[in-house]
């Protein structure tokens, strides 16, 4: 038997350990086979690696699972989570009972999940599809490199853990995660650990039909150390030593790449068919046999085994004990720092915050970008708090995230920073960039705000980590610039036309398109007040100016009255909704419109936040049932018939020119829109009264626009 210590002796596995593996095996194939659903190859294949982890290598408690300084454990490859939940059953966590088991894939459902979810004990991110594990484990090694650097004190390490990520092939394949890992070791953040299954195998077979990196070395070349270990299946105390090893590593993350049988006991071993689809009974039977058990007794697990893992209880509460004892001399050596990680654990920043942002009447009264007029709220917030983490793909200047006095997020010993920094330097990368920043926000509840930024059309690369942000309530800040056609000369490619409707689409987003610097502060205080839903502020490269009627307060309404062309507060006859650059275009327009109609502007900042107001509200502000409603917004107009009789929209890809003509040649100039709208407006009146349109018909008064003005080679 292994030592109760957790450290390898060096000697071929006992009888003891021989079972606990062949317990972890037969488990995965009954469990799979039981509903006939799930992944039993890796749980019977990583056995040892799951051993050697839970049982002898990473720190935690099983009795508190969020304890601070625990090691945190990521499963990049999510697919394995039937591995990782027996490991959480047999080390004694509360919740992870056999009958919890017994719910994977059971049409009852339970917390054994298809793939491991954030809100269940033991489970540290959601990591979904594969690959952004990788980048949820590389922004949890940053989240505490930062807090380590940023409260450490001589003799007080109260931030001193790693971070376990278990990858497969898949993993490694993905785009994400090699941009994730590439920044790690550019980062030498060495207390990070990839454990790398390489069991050769994929749904549609071996491995080398589509995948053949020599990937030690690649490894090994962006910076890693490399540990090898080629019997990961049986040679457990090959693996202990490694994952032993990979703990003492300084100035590298460490990879550790474990070769390993899918299937192993099974005949199906090394096969596609191993890896994502029950076994069948009878080879169920034929493992049960071959591992020396009862080949009808089903889920067992012999008491020796749970004998095995108790020390790790034990362990685990030792090791918290040690540290509450030493963050308790803490808080009477540091006190300011204590009571500053105290505050930060409640997610939020400190009351008050919202009196470091300029005032209406201190906002720049000349027309400006509002990525410019973001970076109002990045000056007076990012400098006193710590707890945002800012960062830009490869866009710092343009997107306006960065502040006089930063200090980068980098290893000392390059000269370029050091890791109490907070200006992250993402390279060209933007998927790694919120799959990071997801890890960075879950590290510790919340006491991280990401910010991330880059060109809003570039958002679409990072769309599916944004997505993972919405499902697990965890919050990052995005600034996405250059939102429209008013990109101007960088021509179509850059200009966003349909990316919007995704993001307001999603669920548990806050996706805000300010009109200006009043509006975008507004978001900022939305953004601050979401602890729990991310955050993408579309804004201009184009100047616009600071409106009249702009209220920040009113942004979390969604929409609100901005403008209004009518006599006597009389109800209006036409209400322009609009969003971003072309709110202040719907004014313009509405002035000249005033004249035969009466006219409200509405500005619409978030969808979402004014489908969530009180229909009487709703009602209100689009004067529904009584005004004809036209939407204007130079993206696509899918979505808008659901506020507006027509719309103004994009139907088309842009052209390369400057932004002022490309608004004018898709029709976007206060002349067409006035043209366009007094024309449908005339259309519909009836014996000097507007009739509004049947319920359903939707016009979109653009349509063709760009082919007849712009020219034929708009797309």
């Amino acid at each position: 038997m292994a030592p109760q210590n957790g450290h390898s002796n060096g000697h071929a596995a006992s009888d003891t350990e021989k079972l606990v593996l062949n317990t972890v095996r037969i488990l995965g194939a009954d469990l799979t086979q039981a509903f006939k659903g799930g992944h039993p190859g890796t749980v019977m294949g990583a056995a040892a690696i799951g051993f050697a982890l839970w049982r002898h290598v990473m720190s935690y408690n099983p009795k508190n699972p969020d304890w601070f300084d625990r090691d945190r454990f990521v499963l990049s490859a999510g697919h394995a989570c039937l591995w990782q939940y027996i490991y959480l059953h047999l080390t004694g966590y509360e919740a992870w009972t056999i009958d919890a088991l017994r719910q994977y894939h059971n049409p009852k459902f339970g917390i054994a999940a298809g793939h491991p979810e954030i809100e269940f004990p033991g489970i540290e991110l959601t990591t979904g599809l594969l690959g952004q594990g990788i980048a949820n484990a590389v922004g949890l090694a940053m989240a505490s490199k930062n807090l380590a650097a940023t409260y450490n004190r001589p003799g007080f390490d109260i931030v001193d853990n790693k971070i376990w990520c278990f990858s497969g092939d898949g993993c490694l394949q993905e785009g994400v995660g090699q941009e994730a890992l590439s920044l790690a070791g550019h980062l030498r953040l060495d207390n990070l650990i990839i454990v790398y299954d390489d069991n050769s195998i994929t749904v549609d077979g071996r491995i080398e039909n589509c995948f053949t990196d020599a990937t030690s070395a690649k490894m090994e070349s962006i910076g890693f150390h490399v540990l090898e270990v080629y019997d990961g299946t049986n040679d457990l105390h090959a693996i202990i030593s490694a994952l032993e090893k990979a703990k003492t590593i300084k100035g590298k993350p460490t990879f550790v790449h474990v070769r390993t049988t899918i299937g192993f006991g099974s005949r199906k071993a090394n096969t596609g068919s191993a890896h994502g689809a029950a076994l069948g009974e009878d080879e169920v039977e034929y493992v049960k046999t071959s591992f020396g058990f009862d080949p009808k007794a089903k889920f067992v697990i012999p008491e020796e085994v749970y004998d095995y893992f108790r020390p790790v209880v034990q362990r685990g509460a030792d090791d918290e004990k040690a540290w509450t004892a030493l963050y308790a001399q803490y808080k009477d050596a540091h006190p300011a720092e204590y009571a500053e990680i105290e505050q930060r654990l409640t997610g939020d920043l400190p009351a008050g915050w919202r009196e470091f942002l300029p005032p209406k009447s201190a906002l720049p009264t000349a027309p400006q970008a509002t990525r410019k007029s973001s970076g109002i709220a990045a000056a007076a917030l990012f400098p006193k708090y710590k707890n945002f983490m800012v960062g830009s793909a490869d866009l710092m200047e343009s997107t306006f995230v960065h502040w006089k006095g930063q200090v980068e997020f980098q290893n000392p010993e390059t000269g370029l920073g050091d890791y109490s920094g907070r200006q992250i330097r993402y390279g060209i990368r933007e998927f790694a960039m919120i799959g990071i920043s997801n890890g960075m926000n879950a590290y510790q509840n919340g006491m991280i705000i990401p910010v991330c930024s880059s060109y809003f059309q570039f958002w679409l690369y990072a769309a599916s980590g944004v997505r993972m942000t919405a499902l697990q309530g965890l919050r990052f800040i995005g600034i996405g610039t250059h939102d429209s056609i008013g990109v101007g000369e960088d021509g179509p490619t850059h200009q966003s036309i349909a990316l919007g409707t995704f993001f307001r689409a999603l669920p548990n987003m806050n996706f805000i398109r300010p009109a200006d610097a009043e509006e975008v502060l507004g978001a900022w205080e939305v953004a601050l007040d979401s602890p729990h839903t991310p955050s993408i502020f579309a804004t201009t490269r184009q100047e616009v100016p600071l409106l009249a009627g702009s209220d920040r307060s009113k942004v979390k309404l969604g929409a609100y009255p901005i403008f209004s062309m009518t006599p006597d507060d009389a109800a209006p006859e036409l209400v322009i909704i609009a969003t971003g650059s072309e709110v202040y275009r719907a004014i313009e327009a509405a002035k000249k419109l005033a004249a035969s109609l009466r006219v409200r502007v509405v500005s619409m900042p978030s969808q979402s936040h004014f489908d969530k107001q009180p229909a009487a509200y709703r009602r209100f502000v689009l004067a529904s049932g009584t005004a004809l409603a036209v939407a204007i917004e130079s993206w696509g107009g899918y979505g808008w018939a659901k506020y507006a009789h027509a719309s103004f929209s994009m139907h088309t890809f842009g052209l390369s020119a400057p932004q002022a003509t490309l608004f004018d040649l898709f029709g976007f100039g206060v002349d067409t829109i006035v043209e366009k709208i007094g024309a449908f407006a005339e259309s519909r009146r009836v014996g000097g009264k507007i009739v509004l349109p049947p319920v359903g018909e939707f016009e979109e008064l653009l349509l063709g626009y760009a082919k007849q003005h712009a020219g034929p080679h708009t797309v």
